[in-house]
């Protein structure tokens, strides 16, 4: 079962090797042959799940988990406290204020589902002034990583006339006396070529009630356009800082300038040798979370006025888990550490001294910590695998917390365990992972496993709740989620050893998850499935083309697949400091060429049932590279196993896709699965 997909001769030569690219003709998103082949791929696909007898029951079943209430972790700003809240099945969640967290009496400050009719309105940006009367916010549709900006009067609840446009992975910084911002965006697309759209990024100041026209350039680095400039005040108002980043590298430099008078600024960090991060200062003393001589990240502190290296005083010292991020909270530094994938809480005075731990339960993922310096207490949200969220208030002097959200009914969750393994990968190396099923189970191999991965990009996989796996696990299904190399779950090494010319490792890795799964009893290949998304989709594309009998199924999401094109598209450039550039590099050539799903396909081969899917309007990971993947897979594979391409309509890559596409996708992945696995 599969379509026949037109080919055209097209060859690239790289570096004196020829790469054939037969489905170029695929990567025009406006030819209405292109949309043609979409419409037959979707009528595939939807004719293939709507097999499944219970496909409208699953269904029900995954409606029902989803329709929960769901809180985002509260913010106090002026009187008020702030928080996301979704009823159950809204399609965006709402924004809403309280003054008092105990009571049931709140008041909507932005609805999303009110922007547009399709339910694709999202919230991207959220920034307050310091009184707490106005807020500059994001606004995303269809996914798209682009935003426009506007500002909310408090008081009216109402829009002022502000507008701003062309921001993407923008950052907002209020004066303190809240009459205008520094932001930062890319130029007018009008005015530049299409393939510099997301380069030549800069700050400007836009002073509230004037036109965008009108806002001021306040930097620029012409020489280097593939940097990026976030904007942020120091916690007096008398600095402004920019953190300077350049794609996805782990490395960042910090400019900064006295506000009060007109000079330009200073470079404090200029080499980009390592990764900083502002929490916070006391007058002239500034304070950094660094991996700077700390693969596993340190915190230090920074007179400004003598920044060189060997004047740092080193606060909070690199120790065995890694700093995952830490804050400044009742003039206190709130350091959230990753111990083998999983959250920890620990306290420090800002000289550097333990204070205690915050007591958390295990195998833990914060969904967020708000709290300022001069706050007494702070919000912390956390989930595990089988709790789909708590949010405490953690009271420093008492150094208690009280419940403030919970789900009522995670206790139906009781019947289910999540245990951590480690396993040897091909090298040896030990690769934690978690595993979470009914209690009980006995290990004779007939289990069906949904194995997931991302393994890249410094990006952890810790616990988190989904109501897809609940109703999985509810079915007798086992979720295993690898920790594989590339991650940031172990520091900057484990990160490194899992990119460029290493990033095998990291498909070594995943394959190895599934093979240790076979060997102690939990399943047997025709009953695992692998599931990874965006430079997941990456992982299970490389491994089900090198090892394509050790899988049952594989559901490849939203994938960047076409490893020598990939940085040619909307913002894939950001990514060469993880996978390298084929095109400009030989060496990277070499290694690139050998992993590229897309090129390691071969004709007579059977390949595992595979579900790739994408988004239209996908500007992140462009949906050409799941599109070329479906035509060479159907191409050529030899066996009775579906090769099928889901494409959403009006959605991205993932950001604010409503929740009724998000039970749609849900279900055509699960019936397909059931369908496939045996």
């Amino acid at each position: 079962m599969s379509i026949q997909t037109k080919r055209e001769v097209v060859v690239d030569n790289y570096h004196g090797t020829k790469i054939e690219d037969p489905y170029r003709w695929l990567e025009n998103p406006k030819d209405p042959e292109v949309q043609h082949w979409v419409d037959e791929q979707n009528k595939q696909t939807h004719d293939f799940v709507s097999t499944f007898a219970d496909r409208e029951l699953l269904k029900t079943k995954l409606t029902k988990a989803m329709d929960y209430e769901k809180y985002s972790v509260p913010r106090k700003e002026g009187d008020y406290y702030y928080f996301h809240k979704n009823d159950g099945l809204q399609n965006q969640a709402v924004f809403y204020r309280t003054t008092n967290l105990d009571s049931d009496k709140l008041e909507v400050v932005l609805d999303p589902n009110t922007m547009n009719e399709q339910g694709t309105a999202a919230i991207t940006n959220l920034s307050f002034t310091k009184d707490g009367k106005r807020l500059a916010y994001g606004v995303s549709l269809n996914g798209s990583d682009w935003q426009e900006i506007r500002v909310r009067n408090l008081e009216t609840l109402q829009d002022e006339g502000d507008l701003l446009q062309w921001c993407k992975f923008c950052s907002i910084a209020w004066d303190e006396g809240g009459t205008g911002f520094y932001y930062n965006r890319f130029p007018d697309p009008s005015t530049i070529p299409a393939e510099d759209e997301s380069y030549y990024n800069k700050v400007y100041w836009h002073k509230i009630g004037t036109a965008q026209e009108d806002d001021v350039l306040i930097y620029e680095d012409l020489d280097n356009k593939e940097f990026s400039f976030d904007p942020v005040f120091s916690d007096d108002y008398n600095y402004l800082l920019l953190n300077v980043w350049k794609g996805t590298e782990n490395k960042s430099r910090i400019y900064m300038k006295d506000v009060a008078n007109d000079s330009g600024f200073v470079k404090l960090f200029a080499e980009g040798d390592a990764r900083y991060t502002f929490i916070g200062n006391e007058g002239k003393l500034f304070y950094f979370v660094t991996n700077s001589d700390a693969p596993k990240e340190r915190v230090i502190a920074v007179n400004v006025e003598s920044p060189s290296k060997e004047n740092w005083t080193e606060i909070i010292p690199e120790q065995e888990d890694v700093l995952s991020f830490a804050k400044i909270v009742n003039h206190q530094i709130v350091a959230c550490t990753l111990h083998n994938a999983h959250y920890k809480v620990k306290i420090y005075d800002m000289h550097g001294k333990f204070v205690n731990d915050v007591p958390l339960p295990d195998f833990i993922s914060l969904t967020g910590m708000t709290g300022e310096k001069k706050d007494t207490s702070m919000f912390i949200g956390y989930t595990s695998y089988l709790s789909s969220g708590t949010i405490v208030e953690y009271d420093f002097s008492a150094a208690t917390s009280r419940e403030i959200f919970r789900r009522s009914h995670d206790e139906k969750m009781n019947d289910f365990v999540t245990t951590q393994v480690f396993y040897p990968s091909k090298d040896g190396t030990q690769i934690p992972m978690f595993i979470t099923h009914r209690s009980g189970i006995a290990l004779d191999g007939n289990h069906q496993v949904l194995l997931y991965g991302y393994g890249g990009f410094n990006v952890s996989l810790t616990p988190g709740f989904s109501p897809a796996v609940q109703v999985l696990l509810e079915e007798g299904g086992v979720y295993a989620v690898a920790n594989l190399r590339g991650g940031g779950e172990f520091g900057e090494e484990w990160y490194k050893a899992g990119t460029l010319e290493h990033k095998q490792n990291v498909f070594d890795d995943f394959i190895a998850a599934g093979e240790w799964l076979i060997e102690k009893g939990y399943t047997k290949s025709e009953k695992l499935a692998i599931m990874g998304g965006s430079n997941g989709g990456l992982l299970v594309g490389a491994c089900i083309t090198q090892r394509p009998d050790l899988f049952g199924a594989a559901v490849c999401q939203v994938p960047v697949i076409d490893m020598l094109r990939y940085h040619k598209f909307t913002v894939g450039r950001y990514w060469v400091t993880d996978y390298g550039n084929a095109e400009e590099s030989a060496d990277d050539f070499t290694f690139m060429i050998k992993y590229s799903p897309l090129h390691n396909v071969h004709s007579g081969v059977e390949y595992p049932a595979t579900l790739i899917t994408t988004a239209d309007t996908d500007d992140r990971v462009v949906p050409l590279h799941a599109k070329k993947f479906a035509a060479t897979l159907q191409a050529a594979q030899s066996g009775p196993n579906p090769i099928l391409l889901r494409v959403e309509k009006n959605a991205g890559h993932g950001l604010g896709k409503p929740t009724a596409k998000i039970i749609e996708e849900q279900t055509d992945i699960y019936s397909f699965l059931k369908l496939v696995l045996k």
